[in-house]
């Protein structure tokens, strides 16, 4: 759906070749409830099969539809099709090109859309590749470009990275060459077959280049896509982490401590190309030479483009990451640095269980260990808010210590007790609620605020525990108050599975109206209609997972919306939206809205943030970075207001990269995030943030 005309276009072009080949396919007539994954399963091919010569069907099946199925014949001659060498489908005259530029093949591209790109015909690049594309156009494949300007094109996940192949083991790996791999970091709501076929392969071809997602695929997880798996896991933490981490935690088992600079800092400074500036005039305005400039940022021997993130000199104007949204406090505005502050993180790293292992168990532990992995992001993003906050000057010392936890232990007593943690002015962590809880407990007497960064359980109440991340009754009360808000006509599809949601509904909104369900279970259709009112904004919320169940409720109202004003709502995550039988054209149309704890962000600030920890690290940022990130710069601003930590809480709502924190006392004891964000799917299929 993401790129709709192009794939379209690719539909329309494979069903040509094939329909001339009529007597090689099944006739199928669709009946009342049946769906693309039974239909392909009927006749032993993938419902991506049916989608190639049926496209349609992809945005739903109605009752008598006829659809084409390939038999197995046939798709084994479209296979062979389509693994020939393009010499041996067309030949063309070789393009002369004197100085041609080159482009690296992304994700979802191929030769149509690059060409549309370049402004440049698919011949032309047929022509001045025909040896590199004689198999075809692979991800991270590297073509000519016969002439004209690159059209600026946004870097996005999968990552492309150099993986260095390790001759032996030794204190500093010995290198002998490069090889690139394709990466994809798992984001929420991902499902196995919707990545495999994003990038073209099998289910089970992703399992067997990643055998830990076997029975479980985990949000935030690196799958490889292509590359040598070998190589990968003997030197994955020079990849995927920061280099340090296990490094300094083995050596010393004091841990890191860092200190940030008690001065304002005067070194450089970030500053953003605005029109009309040329590499001249911006030596010019930080007093160096263009030679200068040009070493402390190698982009521009490409050229000054508009919009370009440069170091400079401290006289240039610094960025600030946190948001200016008029509703939020803009924390680096009201810095206070005069008393000196401390953090302290407890982070999971586990050091103990590492300390005797060789670079290559470690590889092999880094593949593994999605808890590590996690807690490594964290402290990634973590330190880049310390960076930050070097920048801004902040009169503030980090002390990270390891919590050496898991779900049945944990060190946090000896760590509390042999370190003197009562003298710090705020701790965030451990990860695990009854750690946090511990920690509060310890630090309770000495009013020391404990912030949970990760945790959504809601235990033991401490006054000083903080709870960053809004806790999932939270996330349901402020969908319902949005929609109380607006004066709306709520109406619920309850799944009978969800009694606790019901009784959640029925209790704290009593004016919501439930839809029946007949005696054989399916939703009462006409019942449903009379429940919607004329002139006013009727809210359908859609407590179910069941496929059919979705289907029907999106189907009346899909049918309604002539006569009604009617948007679908979901309280809670859905995995059965990501499937392709649910269409994304059903949620566009009908805008639905939903609660998240993280907004979508693509302003400045948020692609500064981004772009340095890209070309900090090697990888774009994961959510756990950074989550890492929000927190501890959020808590480094709040100690440097020239209050304590609590009054911070009680009188600033802050916004930050994904993350906003809006803390409010619950009950008498403790604070918990109220932070939670309403997004809307738009028609353009983007999503856009309502409240």
């Amino acid at each position: 759906m993401r790129n709709f005309i192009v794939s379209l276009y690719v539909a329309f072009s494979i069903s040509c070749s094939l329909f001339a080949q009529d007597n090689s396919f099944t006739k199928h007539t669709v009946s009342k409830g049946e769906t693309i994954k039974e239909i392909a399963t009927k006749y032993k091919v993938t419902p991506y099969d049916i989608y190639k010569i049926n496209p349609d069907s992809q945005t739903g099946l109605n009752e008598n539809d006829v659809l084409l199925i390939p038999t197995v014949a046939q798709k084994e001659t479209v296979l062979k099709q389509e693994s020939k060498p393009v010499s041996e489908i067309a030949s063309k005259p070789k393009v002369s090109n004197s100085n041609p530029k080159t482009h690296t093949a992304k994700p979802k591209e191929n030769l149509y859309s690059i060409s549309r790109d370049y402004n440049v015909s698919v011949d032309d690049l047929k022509s001045l590749n025909e040896v590199a594309l004689k198999d075809g156009l692979k991800i991270g494949q590297v073509i000519k470009i016969p002439s004209g300007e690159a059209t600026a094109i946004t870097e996005s996940k999968p990552v492309i990275a150099e993986i260095p192949v390790v001759k032996k083991v030794a204190k500093e790996p010995i290198v002998s060459k490069a090889e690139k791999a394709i990466y994809h970091i798992v984001e929420p709501k991902e499902t196995k077959f919707g990545i495999a076929k994003k990038y073209g392969i099998t289910v089970q071809e992703l399992e067997e280049r990643n055998p830990e997602i076997v029975s479980n695929l985990t949000i935030g997880f690196k799958l490889l896509i292509s590359g040598d798996e070998t190589k990968k896991a003997v030197v994955i933490q020079e990849v995927q982490k920061p280099k340090p981490v296990i490094k300094e935690i083995i050596q010393q088992e004091t841990v890191v401590t860092e200190v940030i600079r008690t001065q304002k800092f005067n070194g450089f400074a970030n500053y953003e190309v605005k029109p009309k500036e040329t590499l001249y005039s911006l030596s010019q305005s930080f007093n160096i030479s263009q030679e200068e400039l040009m070493t402390l940022n190698p982009t521009l021997k490409d050229g000054v483009r508009i919009g370009m993130i440069l170091k400079v000199p401290g006289k240039g104007k610094i960025v600030n990451l946190s948001n200016s949204n008029a509703k939020f406090s803009d924390l680096t505005k009201t810095i206070n640095a005069k008393d000196k502050k401390q953090l302290v993180l407890l982070l999971p790293f586990n050091a103990s269980k590492i300390q005797g292992d060789t670079l290559k168990t470690i590889g092999v532990r880094l593949k593994k260990d999605a808890f590590l992995n996690m807690t490594l992001d964290f402290y990634s993003g973590a330190l880049m808010a310390i960076d930050s906050a070097k920048t801004l000057g902040l009169n503030v010392e980090v002390k990270i210590f390891d919590s050496e936890e898991s779900k049945l232990t944990s060190n946090v007593v000896n760590v509390v007790k042999n370190n003197n943690l009562q003298e710090a002015n705020a701790v965030i962590g451990p990860f695990y609620q009854q750690y946090v809880e511990k920690v509060a407990e310890l630090l309770n007497d000495a009013n020391v605020p404990v912030i949970s960064p990760l945790s959504k359980e809601i235990g033991k109440s401490y006054s000083n525990l903080y709870q960053a991340m809004p806790p999932s009754d939270f996330t349901k009360t402020a969908m319902f108050d949005f929609m109380m808000a607006k004066g709306a006509n709520i109406i619920v599809v309850s799944d009978p599975k969800k009694i606790a949601n019901k009784e959640f509904i029925t209790k704290k909104y009593p004016s919501a109206k439930f839809v029946p369900f007949t005696e054989t279970g399916a939703l009462d259709i006409i019942t449903f209609k009379t429940l919607f009112v004329k002139d006013k904004m009727n809210y359908v919320v859609m407590d179910s997972e069941r496929t059919g169940m979705i289907l029907s409720t999106t189907n009346v109202l899909l049918n309604e919306l002539v006569n009604f004003q009617l948007q679908l709502v979901i309280i809670e995550p859905n995995g059965t939206l990501d499937f392709e039988e649910i269409s994304m054209k059903r949620l566009t149309i009908l805008k639905m809205l939903y609660p998240s704890l993280t907004r979508e962000n693509d302003s400045p600030e948020a692609v500064i943030f981004e772009n340095q920890y890209k070309e900090k690290n090697k990888v774009f940022p994961s959510q756990f970075a950074t989550r890492g990130f929000d927190i501890t710069f959020d808590t480094l601003l709040r100690l440097s207001q020239g209050k304590s930590f609590e009054v911070s809480a009680n009188e600033d709502k802050t916004e930050q990269i994904e993350s906003k924190f809006e803390y409010s006392k619950k009950n008498s004891e403790g604070y918990t995030n109220k932070g939670v964000y309403i997004m809307e799917f738009q028609e353009d299929l983007s999503v856009k943030q309502v409240n």
